[in-house]
């Protein structure tokens, strides 16, 4: 196993708080490469008030940004990144194939397949049970906090 951080390790990475910190912990993965990461999606979440209310779904905007997080992460966590912020630059190819609803655990992974100077592309996947609920091709750029 790899990189493996608790939600308060990655409050330490990422700036995103509460409601929209939506990685509950990383599993594995290797710095600047990849990473893997869960949230476990719960009913109490604000969201859900309004998408829907008959029907609980997470919106896929959100499973996106959960892969971006999982993504910032694994860019991050090199010693050289630590402080920067990853910003969307593109989402391309999203396809959403699956409902994910309160009870399930989304599998989130993302891995870097191109970086040229501070903006790079990751390969997503999100994952319930084995079964894939969205995919897509994520482009961020690493810039300054400040």
């Amino acid at each position: 196993m790899g990189l493996q951080l608790n939600s308060n390790e990655i409050a330490e990475i990422l700036p995103h708080r509460y409601p929209f910190a939506l990685v509950d912990r990383i599993v594995d993965g290797e710095p600047g490469v990849w990473a893997r990461g869960i949230k476990c999606v719960s009913v109490n979440e604000m969201h859900f008030c309004g998408h829907f209310p008959q029907q609980h779904l997470m919106p896929g905007v959100l499973i996106l940004e959960a892969l971006a997080q999982v993504g910032a992460v694994a860019v991050l966590s090199l010693p050289e990144n630590r402080g920067r912020l990853a910003v969307f630059g593109g989402i391309k190819n999203a396809r959403f194939k699956r409902q994910v609803i309160p009870g399930d655990v989304l599998e989130l992974e993302c891995r870097m397949v191109r970086q040229k100077g501070s903006v790079g592309v990751g390969e997503a996947k999100a994952t319930v049970n084995g079964q894939t609920a969205a995919v897509a091709e994520l482009t961020f750029a690493l810039t300054d906090s400040k």
